[in-house]
């Protein structure tokens, strides 16, 4: 595709870069618009989506280095931009002491608000991931096969050139796209504070699991023998964690 949107003698753009960047832009705009709409101050959601931007950032590259030990001094180590479930628990666990630190923001009203805004961030960088070779599908000869050509996608993401793959990357994108529509238009229909973050973590989980089938790089971990993905085990266990927190919930509305 264009893993290279600028290259100058000084110095190269790479056009994953760019999209990752603005993934992180459009979704932390996004949930402050959101926020201030609903009568939040700004400034706090601001704070707290930077703090969750750092925990996501460190969290996505700790999973990486977990799953690939041997690259801890490599240049893949510094390039990579880790995995998404990683940064999604780096997030989570940095988003919890933020809100250790703000008691008075409500934790659920606060999740809800930031959920369509992870899904746009998501749709967005996934189409970087498809720029760069990186996350790449399996072979198939679909009609809607993807072809990569450029020999530069070989090195920064690892995909196999001139071989026909499913664009899995746009797949995951357009999911996230429908997910954010949905979610906007779940969260004006009447539901508890928590069911927007809620109805996320169990679609994406969701479509995340079946996704999983359909990529072709091998390097993303597995466990049980080969059997499920890493980021599948997660998923399950996120499905898992939110059955745990929907009884509780209805245990608690119920007495």
């Amino acid at each position: 595709m264009h893993p290279i949107l600028l290259r100058t003698p000084f110095f190269t753009i790479y056009t994953f870069g760019v999209l990752l960047a603005s993934a992180y832009a459009v979704a932390l705009s996004w949930m402050v618009r959101d926020a201030r709409r609903a009568g939040f101050d700004p400034d706090v959601f601001m704070s707290l989506g930077f703090t969750a931007i750092v925990g996501a950032l460190i969290g996505a590259k700790a999973l990486y280095l977990l799953r690939n030990p041997s690259d801890l001094f490599t240049w893949s180590a510094v390039a990579s931009a880790g995995d998404f479930y990683g940064g999604f628990i780096g997030g989570l666990i940095a988003s919890a002491l933020f809100f250790l630190r703000h008691p008075h923001v409500p934790v659920w009203r606060a999740a809800d608000i930031c959920a369509p805004a992870i899904a746009l961030g998501q749709a967005i960088g996934r189409v970087g991931c498809f720029m760069a070779g990186d996350d790449y599908g399996r072979p198939t000869d679909v009609p809607w096969a993807v072809v990569f050509t450029n020999p530069v996608a070989a090195d920064v993401g690892g995909a196999p050139v001139g071989i026909r793959l499913h664009p899995v990357q746009l797949y995951e994108s357009a999911v996230c796209l429908v997910l954010f529509g949905a979610l906007l238009w779940f969260r004006r229909r009447p539901h508890r504070d928590g069911d927007v973050i809620i109805a996320y973590s169990v679609v994406y989980a969701i479509a995340r699991f079946v996704l999983e089938f359909y990529r072709g790089d091998a390097d993303r971990g597995f466990v049980f023998g080969g059997l499920l993905s890493t980021s599948q085990l997660i998923a399950l266990v996120v499905l898992v964690v939110i059955v745990v927190v929907l009884a509780a919930r209805h245990r608690r509305g119920a007495a």
